[in-house]
């Protein structure tokens, strides 16, 4: 059995680094192979061994490879002002709550900026999600807000949402501190 398994062994090897085998029997019907030709030995065909060769990965420098393009974040299916709702009124406040919802959540990379009657709230600076409005001006209002990201690229932008801010005045005649 030992034997078999050398003859076996050598046989793989010969045929990986042979490039012409020979294949006989003999009178005992053993099978036998070789790179050196015998009587009644017939050629055999042996195909070349399979090879890989893997690519090189180029080293990316300072850290881990950058994700492939495969991988960039789902854009964002829409996004809208949940609070004030549109064309809502307040009367006699001092603060209004902002919320703006995107679908899917806000990703980390990407920041939130409110505009006010089309001039940019907190001094062009992101809001986030939720804002207090204060002071809250009397009148008739527009609410947008846009969604940017990293690179400060246009990602996602609301509707306008309107409201409407009704505030005491010392003019109104029903104001008891009203004089005539």
């Amino acid at each position: 059995m030992r034997r078999r398994l050398f003859t076996l062994t050598s046989l793989v090897c010969s045929l990986a680094l042979a490039a012409t085998v020979y294949k006989w029997v003999d009178e005992n019907g053993v099978v036998h192979y070789s790179d050196q030709p015998h009587p009644n030995a017939q050629k055999v065909r042996v195909q070349a061994a399979q090879t890989y060769k893997a690519a090189d990965m180029p080293a990316a420098p300072g850290g881990a490879p950058a994700p492939p393009a495969s991988e960039q974040p789902t854009p964002y299916q829409g996004c809208a002002i949940a609070q004030p709702a549109d064309d809502q009124t307040f009367t006699n406040v001092d603060s209004l709550t902002v919320v703006v919802r995107t679908d899917p959540a806000l990703r980390p990379a990407d920041h939130v900026f409110l505009m006010l009657d089309g001039q940019p709230l907190n001094g062009g600076v992101a809001t986030g999600v939720q804002f207090t409005l204060t002071p809250v001006d009397r009148g008739t209002h527009t609410l947008q807000a846009v969604v940017r990201d990293s690179a400060g690229g246009l990602v996602c932008q609301t509707p306008g949402v309107t409201y409407h801010v009704h505030q005491a005045s010392v003019l109104n005649p029903a104001n008891p501190l009203h004089h005539h």
